[in-house]
């Protein structure tokens, strides 16, 4: 069952997120790799910031996970993570299709540059990697991430083909 996530599910979200993540482990730089990957003060920054997540529910247990922010002009889709027992069941497709249709303007997500199978999941589902040069201003415009992150051989942003991006994208 897919629902909104609650106040009462945070120390699930967190322990989904960094279950996860540990897949970035020799897929991303090193020095932006770390245990925990996001800390229980940085899931509740996100919160405060506006992600609103959404989850994938089975016999009252929080499986999967993904959030979802309007920033400006853009809807960003953030934080997709599923319990690794649970990987492969067509969770996260169904998660993204929610979001996708509670978006509004353009649609962008962005991504670790060596998370290969996370760029082809989102593409396989209507995304398209933006290159460097619109990508960079996106990162600064509409993400929250350590300069490091923006670096273009570190961080790729897609964007949804029937969704345009905003007019004063470089």
């Amino acid at each position: 069952m897919m629902r909104r996530c609650a106040d009462t599910d945070f120390k699930a979200i967190e322990s989904i997120i960094n279950e996860a993540a540990v897949a970035y482990r020799g897929h991303i730089p090193s020095d932006c790799y770390h245990v925990p990957y996001m800390t229980g003060a940085a899931l509740r920054a996100e919160l405060d910031a506006g992600v609103s997540f959404w989850g994938w529910e089975n016999e009252g247990e929080l499986v999967a996970v993904m959030g979802i922010e309007r920033k400006r002009s853009v809807t960003l889709i953030r934080h997709a993570y599923t319990r690794t027992s649970w990987q492969g069941r067509g969770l996260g497709s169904q998660l993204l299709d929610l979001l996708i249709g509670q978006a509004q303007g353009p649609l962008l997500i962005g991504t670790w540059a060596g998370a290969t199978w996370a760029i082809e999941f989102y593409q396989r589902r209507g995304f398209e990697m933006l290159p460097p040069a619109t990508a960079a201003p996106l990162l600064d415009k509409y993400w929250r991430v350590p300069p490091r992150q923006k670096e273009p051989e570190v961080s790729v942003v897609l964007a949804h083909r029937e969704r345009p991006l905003p007019e004063d994208t470089p």
